[in-house]
């Protein structure tokens, strides 16, 4: 599960950041607004802990904004302001949950872990499919819906195809490809992305 942390804070970021990866979370920062936003377009993460109170855009924008492009992940409100009107705006805009500063970070991480478990309960099936290909997501095996043949992928050849079964039937990027992947800092060369979908095609040929 990859989570975006939205706060201008660092050192706020950096502890929730820390404890989550603990509960084995992959995690990212984005200390000011036009990034946070530009990283939660992607549309490569589970959940986003958003700040609301960012110099410049504000987090009800940058929420709207996520809503506005469909993107379907959770979102956490935090704020230092606990007025009702705040929290409906929240929601109205399609928050998930809103914690108030300060918090415990336990609290946090339980409610992360209560939006996540959310968003799993609703994915009952083992598989992914497209076209004749069905990916199992508990094996990690690629087959064909027609014939039943089956063959074993590797990790980053797995998480290449999900995310562009998940996707199919939008344009995606290599660079978006990249930051699901390989993460929005990744430093791998450009050849590499080539080689993994060359490969993905002759396994799909050979089913």
């Amino acid at each position: 599960m990859r989570i975006l942390i939205i706060e201008d804070e660092y050192n706020l970021a950096d502890i929730i950041a820390n404890r989550l990866k603990k509960e084995k979370f992959t995690v990212d920062i984005s200390t000011n607004d036009k990034d946070g936003l530009y990283n939660a377009l992607t549309n490569i993460y589970n959940l986003i802990i958003l700040d609301i109170m960012l110099p410049y855009i504000d987090g009800f924008q940058i929420l709207k904004e996520i809503r506005d492009n469909d993107i379907s992940a959770k979102v956490i409100m935090l704020t230092a302001k606990s007025e009702l009107e705040d929290k409906l705006n929240g929601f109205q805009y399609g928050a998930d949950d809103y914690l108030t500063k300060p918090f415990h970070i336990e609290e946090l991480v339980a409610r992360v872990n209560v939006q996540l478990r959310k968003d799993s309960d609703q994915k009952i099936k083992d598989y992914i499919e497209a076209y004749d290909i069905r990916l199992n997501i508990k094996t990690s095996t690629l087959s064909c819906i027609l014939t039943t043949e089956s063959i074993d992928v590797g990790c980053k050849e797995f998480l290449i195809l999900e995310y562009l079964i998940q996707n199919q039937n939008i344009i995606i990027s290599k660079d978006q490809i990249y930051d699901q992947v390989w993460g929005i800092d990744n430093n791998s060369e450009s050849n590499n992305l080539e080689a993994y979908l060359s490969f993905i095609r002759k396994l799909c040929s050979t089913l």
